[in-house]
């Protein structure tokens, strides 16, 4: 057994579904890892089990791994369904866990699903500090994204959670939906974010204005912004005639109202990712006339020249998104952005001067902004990306976001803990 870290010594236990760095919250979570590690934190991480996982000394208290939906066997698709809304396992792992390395404070990212928020009472009980990062809606939406069947709905507002059933929005399955309603239902019946949760950080001010719009205390939740290094990432690229989208393909990234826009603007457009879309993408980008490049997954230098050679980053969401890491890292390499007017984009695009938005979902608003960019002299995209970088490289940068999640974690910790594990600066 791993001994305890020293008594002087901070210690961060780090929770997520998922270790390795599959989307943008594990991004976030691996990256918040390193920002604690590098000032002499002892960090230690509880996940699930998956083969894609990173390795760690601390695995073996990983729980065993569960994709709900995917299972052969009624039997099976029951057990793992109730893992889903109430994980006993989780607290069996985490309580041993605990006993071999007590923590400072508890971090918690997306946990539902897998892990599931039973963890979050074996903490409250162990008397651990505990915070969650609101990657997604599911504070408020039993489907975590406010979507049904591809479009921005609310109807669950007020604890109508009955909805998720009724019109299926989970993978437009009834059982499945039957589940997360079962899910929701219990874990607000026993308080386990509500209660359990000391405070909820929140990346963009409008997750945070939207969860109190539906019913949650303003004083759970902290406004800390995503952050970027900039220092790992270089400008001066030499421009390209196209814009480019770097993300998944999924119905709600609205890509298929930036073909259409690429294609009314007469631009280049260059794609990259992968996802469920792609096959009726293509046949969209090849029906219209548009010039649309499919890349396919790109990712580390060649992702990152991909969007420095180009004109502009774009971001056609038509989703409530959260606070897009994409935006921060087109800044860091010194190329303005193009985004939808909805949800955490716009306060994170200085109009005119970082980038532009456009009207959610209309292609014919973004093909106008996107001529509009395209019709500036190079020097003046530059000057826009540029301007992106300096305002990034404070507001949302790795100093600045370690220095508020350790004035919230002080804010957290006893006057005893504390004196006994300082926090480092």
């Amino acid at each position: 057994m791993t001994p305890p870290a020293p008594a002087d010594k901070p210690r961060l236990l780090a929770i997520n579904n998922y270790f390795y760095r599959r989307g943008g919250a594990e991004a976030v979570f691996f990256d918040h890892m390193a920002l604690f590690s590098e000032i002499g934190w002892d960090v230690v991480p509880f996940a699930m089990q998956h083969a894609e996982n990173e390795p760690s000394e601390w695995s073996r208290y990983f729980v065993s791994e569960i994709e709900y939906g995917n299972q052969p066997g009624v039997l099976t698709k029951a057990m793992d369904a109730a893992k889903v809304i109430y994980s006993f396992e989780a607290q069996r792992k985490l309580s041993d866990l605990l006993a071999a390395a007590p923590p400072t404070i508890a971090h918690a990212h997306n946990v539902y699903h897998h892990l599931s928020p039973a963890i979050f009472s074996t903490l409250k009980a162990a008397g651990v500090p505990v915070v969650m990062t609101a990657h997604d809606l599911k504070l408020a939406c039993p489907a975590y994204k406010m979507l049904r069947h591809g479009i921005v709905c609310e109807r669950c507002k007020g604890g109508r959670i009955h909805n998720v059933v009724l019109n299926r929005c989970v993978k437009n399955s009834a059982a499945v939906s039957g589940v997360v309603f079962a899910e929701t239902l219990i874990h607000r019946l026993l308080g386990l974010y509500r209660d359990k949760v000391d405070r909820f950080v929140v990346p963009s001010r409008f997750y945070r204005e939207k969860l109190i719009e539906w019913g949650w205390p303003a004083e759970k939740l902290v406004y800390i912004p995503n952050f970027v290094d900039v220092s790992n990432l270089r400008t001066g690229w030499a421009e390209q005639d196209y814009f480019v989208y770097a993300g998944r393909l999924a119905p709600e990234k609205g890509i298929a109202t930036l073909i259409r826009a690429a294609a009314l603007a007469k631009q280049k457009l260059v794609i990259a990712g992968t996802g469920p879309e792609e096959a009726p993408l293509r046949e969209l980008a090849r029906t219209s006339g548009a010039d649309v490049t499919f890349a396919g997954y790109v990712s580390g230098e060649k992702l990152f020249r991909l969007i420095g050679e180009a004109r502009a980053l774009v971001l056609p969401s038509e989703w409530y998104e959260n606070a897009p890491i994409s935006i921060l890292e087109a800044y860091a390499l010194g190329k303005p952005v193009v985004g939808s007017d909805i949800g955490g984009i716009p306060e994170m695009i200085k109009e005119g001067e970082t980038g532009y938005t456009a009207k959610a979902g209309s292609p014919e608003d973004l093909a106008r902004v996107i001529g509009v960019v395209a019709s500036l002299p190079p020097s003046r995209r530059a000057e826009m990306g540029l301007r992106g970088r300096g305002w990034i490289s404070t507001e949302f940068s790795a100093a600045s976001h370690r220095q508020r999640m350790l004035d919230l974690y002080a804010g957290l910790v006893s006057p005893e803990t504390a004196e006994a594990r300082p926090y480092g600066t």
